[in-house]
């Protein structure tokens, strides 16, 4: 039921000219889903006070309610069509009243973890995009069908939202800056292992796929966990921080359909932070990131750091082992030319990483990972507080070529995760000790596997050019015994 309702929803979006991309249809699906949420979370709430005997103090106000502008319902507790609106009257509801009110909670709320603030936020910086009345009517229909009450129905509509998220990763390079492929997200996630109690981060947390797939394991592996240990999972766990803001909107929404009620995720620009101002109360025990690259920075966003550089994966980089506590474990995905660029931000950098960090593991990712990417990945493992001695790589080969129609997945990465317990040697592993390494070439940490036995051994380019040369004269002499033949 709930995958025909997207299809359907989908379907009517197609019609709408203002909604060209899966973008469009996931940011106009969340804040709907968001609002029938919001409204199924405050009834839940109000029938708690009840039972204790406690009068209910609704966030919204009656005509902002999902049951009175959206779906509001007769006696019998059917949809009542004669009080619901629809057409030009019904879009200029949501455009000129329910949002400027929505818009307004900002301002209201105690601080920027409540819900209150969460809803100012989303609707600060999204915009009703369906213009024809009827469409939307359509729409709220197909989602007020939808329920969130179970934990069942939140696993099944958790799922849809992420094939969304997955479709829109697809759709083009803007969608692929919030998606991050979930089979890598769970190998990152199992060589980390976080543990309730510990506080998990991400900064540049997009969809919020690293948040969810960490909630995801945490409940798996405490299956019998008790309430005391639920309220920390849902109240002092995940934290994140988003610049986009339809990545925000996003990454709200699927965290709330995983089955956390009221994420710590800020809409923010994370690069803005003075690195300087950051204190222990503010660390992290766990980050999981994998941060945008390719981007720039203004000058005055780089002035926070200490290695100036435009490129935002090494301010993030930068940021993540500033925001680690000691001892505090961490993965992050960044494009494999960190490991040898030889321009001083990133010598800097992997002096930086490596004396001040453990980086035990670097998982070298194939062409074709991130769909959209033109550049190759890595994924850093490292834990805060003592100086690399000795990093073992696996070069993940899944025997194929990535892509759209065949993209990674979970066996791909089952012997990284198994051979990384004991950081075994293999065909496509190794371990290198840093003391080894060439002093004079910049901290080069590039991944050569001297295990494959197919290693290319690079000419120079002067014996590049002698062949060239040679080619050239062999050419110019055919030539001549072809003129001499006329």
């Amino acid at each position: 039921m709930f995958e025909q309702a997207f299809r359907n929803i989908d379907d009517v979006l197609w019609k709408e000219a203002g909604c060209t991309t899966e973008l469009d249809y996931t940011e106009q699906t969340s804040w709907l889903l968001f609002l029938k949420y919001l409204d199924g979370l405050e009834r839940d709430q109000e029938m708690m006070a009840a039972l204790e005997r406690k009068k209910y103090s609704y966030i919204l106000d009656r005509p902002y309610r999902w049951e009175s502008w959206a779906a509001p319902k007769g006696k019998d507790g059917q949809f009542d069509h004669n009080n619901a609106m629809t057409g030009d009257d019904l879009v200029e509801f949501v455009n000129r009243k329910l949002f400027p009110y929505l818009q307004g909670f900002k301002l209201k709320a105690s601080g920027p973890n409540t819900i209150e603030y969460k809803i100012g936020e989303i609707f600060g910086e999204i915009k009703n995009k369906i213009s024809s009345g009827y469409n939307l009517r359509e729409i709220i229909e197909q989602i007020d069908d939808l329920r969130f009450r179970s934990q069942s129905e939140k696993h099944e509509l958790s799922h849809l939202y992420e094939a969304k998220i997955r479709n829109m990763g697809n759709a083009g390079r803007n969608g692929g800056e919030y998606y991050t492929p979930r089979p890598l997200i769970r190998a990152i996630v199992a060589v980390v292992q976080p543990k309730i109690g510990e506080k998990i981060y991400d900064g540049a947390c997009g969809s919020a796929g690293f948040l969810c797939e960490s909630f995801d394991y945490l409940k798996r592996e405490n299956s019998k966990r008790t309430t005391a240990q639920d309220r920390i999972l849902q109240e002092r766990t995940f934290f994140g921080k988003e610049k986009k803001s339809l990545a925000y909107v996003i990454a709200i929404m699927n965290l709330i359909l995983h089955g956390i009620e009221a994420p710590n995720v800020i809409h923010t620009n994370t690069l803005t932070e003075n690195l300087a101002d950051i204190q222990d109360k503010n660390r992290f025990d766990v980050i999981l990131a994998n941060p945008p690259f390719g981007g720039k920075e203004r000058k005055e966003v780089q002035q926070n750091f200490p290695i100036r550089t435009g490129e935002t994966a090494f301010l993030f980089l930068q940021h993540f082992i500033k925001m680690l506590k000691a001892g505090g474990r961490a993965g992050v995905v960044i494009k494999n030319t960190f490991l040898s660029n030889t321009d001083n931000a990133s010598v800097s950098l992997r002096k930086l990483l490596l004396e001040s960090c453990d980086l035990h593991t670097v998982l070298d990712c194939p062409g074709g990972t991130f769909q959209g990417a033109g550049v190759k990945t890595v994924v850093l493992f490292f834990e805060k507080g003592a100086p690399t001695k000795k990093i073992w790589y696996y070069q993940l080969d899944p025997g194929r070529s990535l892509g759209k129609t065949n993209p990674l997945n979970d066996n791909d990465l089952a012997e990284f995760i198994e051979l990384r317990k004991t950081c075994a040697d293999s065909p496509k592993s190794w371990s290198v000790d840093v003391a080894t390494l060439p002093k004079n070439n910049g901290f080069d940490l590039s991944v050569k596997n001297p295990n494959n036995g197919g290693e290319v051994k690079h000419r120079s380019p002067r014996e590049i050019l002698d062949e060239i040369a040679a080619l050239d004269a062999e050419s110019a002499a055919v030539l001549e015994n072809i003129r001499g033949l006329l």
